[in-house]
C-alpha cells in the first residue's frame, strides 16, 4: 500500500521496539489476523483487523447452514440461541457472568433502550426523578438517543463533563449516560467510582463500552453497572456492522421494562399472541430477528481472545501508547502536535489523540495513510491513532510516528500550538 519511500528509523528507537516485540506475551496473536506487512493499522478503534477464521466460517454458514440445512439451522446449527451464546462470550472480556448480555442490534438501538429502560426502573421506587444526566462530550449518537428517550419519558437532559457526574447527580437524576473512553481524546473515565456516586444519589448508570471493549479490562459485574452497551466492530474485530451487545445486570432483569418490545423478546415467540409478555433473563434485550450472518462472524471472530488475559492487553495498550509518544517527541518538528490524551495511565484508553491545528490535520492523515499507517481523523483538527494490542507491536509504533513526523515536514502552514 505504501507509495513512498520512508525515512530512516532511528536506531536507538528501532532496537528498542525490536526488543519490545520479541519480549511481547502477545506477538503470536498477530499471526491470526488478515494484515498488509507494508501497512501498520492503526485505526482498530474504528474498525478492528479481520481474524483469519472468519471468511471462512461465513462460508460455511452461507453454503452449509443456509444454503443446504436453511430454515433447519435455526434449530440444528443454534442459530436460535447465537445471541446469548455470542453475548456470554463477550460478556467473558468484560466482566459479565453468562446469561446478563446479548448480541443484537446496533449501538443505537441498544442505548435507546438501556436509557428508556434505565428511566423506567429508576422511577418504579421514586416517580420524581425526571432526570437524565449525559456526557458533555458524548459521542453525538448517544446524546441524540438521550434526547429522544427523554422526550418519550418526560425527563430533561442535563449535560455535564463526566468528571463531574458524581457531584451534579442528585434526587431528580434518573439515569446518567456516559461513555468509558471518549471517542476523540482517548480518555478513560472511573467507571467503578461514578456507578457509586450515581448509585449513592439513588439513580442508575448506563456505560457505553465502544471504545473499551476490548481494548482494557472491564468488571462489570463486580462494579455493580446496572446497564451497559458496546459495539463489536472495533477492538473485538467483528466486522463491519457487527451486532452490538446490551448488558442488563440480573437483578435489574425482571425489572427492566424495554421501549422496544418485539416478537424475538416475547417469552412464547412462536405463539404469536397479541399481548407482550417478555422473556425471562437475557433474552428481554431482544427486538427482531438476529443478524445471524454477521452474528456468526462476531462469534468467529472471538476465537481470538481464547485464553488472552485482559490485564496483559491493558499492559501491552499501555506500553505502546507510551512508546509511540516517545517516538512522535524524537520524529515529530517541535510545536506541530499536540497530545490531548491524558499522560496519566488510569485516564487512558487505547489510543493516542493528537492536535494539529492550522486547517493541517485532514491532510496530514491523508499523506500517513498514503505512506502505508492508517489512523483517522476528527474534524477539525484531531488525528486519532488506535492500538488493538493483540495485533499491533512497537515496530508500528516506532514506523507510525516517523512516518508522521516525515509527513508533518511535507504539509504546508505549520500547525500551532
Amino acid at each position: 500500500m505504501a507509495s513512498e519511500q520512508v525515512a530512516p528509523a532511528d536506531p536507538g528507537l528501532a532496537a528498542e521496539a525490536a526488543a519490545l516485540d520479541a519480549a511481547d506475551p502477545l506477538r503470536s496473536r498477530r499471526e491470526l489476523f488478515v494484515l498488509d506487512e507494508d501497512t501498520v493499522y492503526l485505526d482498530g478503534n474504528s474498525l478492528g483487523a479481520l481474524p483469519g477464521t472468519v471468511a471462512g466460517r461465513l462460508a460455511e454458514v452461507v453454503g452449509h447452514e443456509w444454503g443446504r440445512l436453511r430454515i433447519r439451522s435455526w434449530t440444528e446449527s443454534g442459530w436460535w440461541e447465537a445471541p446469548e451464546r455470542v453475548g456470554d462470550r463477550v460478556g467473558r472480556l468484560v466482566g459479565a457472568a453468562p446469561g446478563q448480555l446479548v448480541a443484537a442490534d446496533s449501538t443505537s438501538v441498544n442505548v435507546f433502550k438501556a436509557v428508556v429502560g434505565g428511566v423506567r426502573m429508576a422511577r418504579e421506587s421514586d416517580g420524581a426523578r425526571d432526570e437524565i444526566l449525559v456526557d458533555a462530550a458524548t459521542f453525538p449518537t448517544d446524546g441524540y438517543l438521550a434526547e429522544s428517550a427523554a422526550r418519550l419519558t418526560g425527563c430533561r437532559i442535563r449535560t455535564v463533563a463526566a468528571g463531574d457526574v458524581p457531584g451534579a447527580a442528585g434526587p431528580r437524576t434518573a439515569v446518567a449516560l456516559l461513555n468509558h473512553v471518549d471517542y476523540r481524546t482517548g480518555r478513560l473515565h472511573d467507571l467503578p467510582g461514578i456507578t457509586a456516586a450515581v448509585h449513592a444519589a439513588g439513580g442508575l448508570v448506563v456505560w457505553d463500552l465502544c471504545h473499551s471493549a476490548g481494548a482494557l479490562p472491564v468488571d462489570l459485574d463486580a462494579d455493580g453497572v446496572d446497564l451497559a452497551v458496546g459495539c463489536t466492530y472495533k477492538y473485538l474485530n467483528g466486522g463491519p456492522g457487527a451486532p452490538a451487545f446490551l448488558y442488563v445486570r440480573r437483578e435489574l432483569q425482571p425489572r427492566f421494562d424495554s421501549p422496544l418490545p418485539g416478537w424475538n423478546s416475547h417469552a412464547d415467540p412462536f405463539g404469536m399472541a397479541p399481548d407482550y409478555a417478555p422473556a425471562d433473563g437475557a433474552v428481554r434485550g431482544r427486538v427482531g430477528t438476529p443478524e445471524i450472518l454477521s452474528l456468526l462472524a462476531l462469534d468467529a471472530a472471538l476465537d481470538v481472545w481464547e485464553g488472552v488475559d485482559p490485564a496483559a492487553v491493558r499492559a501491552k495498550s499501555l506500553a505502546l501508547t507510551d512508546f509511540f509518544l516517545r517516538c512522535v517527541e524524537a520524529y515529530a518538528p517541535p510545536g506541530r502536535v499536540t497530545c490531548v490524551t491524558p499522560a496519566a495511565h488510569a485516564e487512558r484508553g487505547s489510543q493516542v489523540s493528537l492536535r494539529c491545528g492550522g486547517g493541517t490535520a485532514g491532510r496530514t492523515m491523508d499523506g500517513l495513510i498514503a505512506r502505508g499507517v492508517v489512523g483517522d481523523f476528527r474534524r477539525p483538527d484531531v488525528l486519532r491513532f488506535g492500538f488493538a494490542p493483540l495485533y499491533n507491536g512497537f515496530a508500528d509504533a516506532e514506523r507510525a510516528a516517523r512516518v508522521l513526523g516525515e509527513v508533518l515536514r511535507s504539509v504546508r502552514h505549520a500547525c500551532p500550538t
